[in-house]
């Protein structure tokens, strides 16, 4: 069965290769970026949010079926968080009367395995009191004191934490959506590239995200679980950060969650 599909990030990387899955399950696949797609919108502003949410609704009638929230990025900068946690809750969020009027509705973020790595509490403590002011402060002052790589991870464990707090809630749960994440590793796009083609940092990166299964990924290896958890299949599954890092959380954390 067609469903109406609705990817932002849709332009590059993971957001790229599933918009082209689903299109190739045969779904009506409606793409949103900064610059690029179906909608084009920037998820961190409040007006670029709202037209996100505008737009979809006059393409769709009111009604979609699946909403992937891949858009992202990963700066030392307050940019981070905005798009981040604030962007894809906005999406999340905006979408969902019409994921309610949809048929069998499913909806996920892409989150990261950084997200198991530290954090600035003051960060993600402001992003889940909803407070953006606050947690662009934060991130900037994180950035003063030469801290800002905790920007990426806090903005990834806030949004992680809000999908399990969101989750169960009537508006999802109740209303027959799940509502999930999925966490990858380190995935070679061209956001990562240029850390990887330096030998230094790669070092950096793979001490810091190992990844014993089959090393890092391509964006192609990661679409297959966007595209199940947003499947009619997945009638069960909600409230989770799944994983997609070749096990580089059970390298990290082993089984210290259990």
């Amino acid at each position: 069965m067609s469903r109406i599909c609705l990817v932002t990030g849709a332009a590059s990387g993971i957001g790229k290769a599933t918009a082209a899955l689903l299109a190739r399950q045969g779904h009506t696949v409606i793409g949103a970026d900064l610059q690029d797609g179906d909608i084009r919108a920037d998820l961190s502003t409040a007006e670029g949010r709202a037209a996100l949410v505008a737009r979809a609704r006059e393409l769709t009638g009111g009604r979609i079926d699946a909403v992937v929230s891949c858009a992202g990025v990963a700066h030392f900068d307050p940019l981070t968080v905005k798009v981040n946690h604030f962007g894809a809750v906005a999406t999340l969020d905006g979408l969902r009367p019409l994921l309610a009027a949809g048929t069998d509705p499913r909806a996920v973020v892409v989150g990261s395995i950084d997200s198991v790595h530290p954090t600035d509490p003051a960060i993600v403590d402001a992003a889940l009191a909803g407070d953006e002011t606050a947690a662009v402060a934060a991130a900037r002052t994180a950035v003063d004191r030469g801290e800002g790589h905790l920007v990426y991870s806090s903005s990834k464990a806030a949004v992680s934490r809000w999908i399990r707090r969101a989750a169960a809630t009537d508006d999802w749960a109740g209303a027959g959506i799940p509502l999930n994440a999925v966490a990858p590793g380190v995935v070679v796009t061209p956001l990562t590239r240029p850390l990887l083609d330096d030998p230094g940092m790669r070092a950096l990166v793979e001490r810091s995200v190992p990844m014993p299964l089959h090393g890092h990924a391509r964006p192609e290896q990661v679409a297959p679980l966007l595209a199940w958890l947003t499947s009619p299949e997945n009638t069960l599954v909600t409230g989770q950060v799944v994983f997609a890092d070749g096990g580089a959380d059970a390298v990290l954390r082993g089984d210290s969650t259990w």
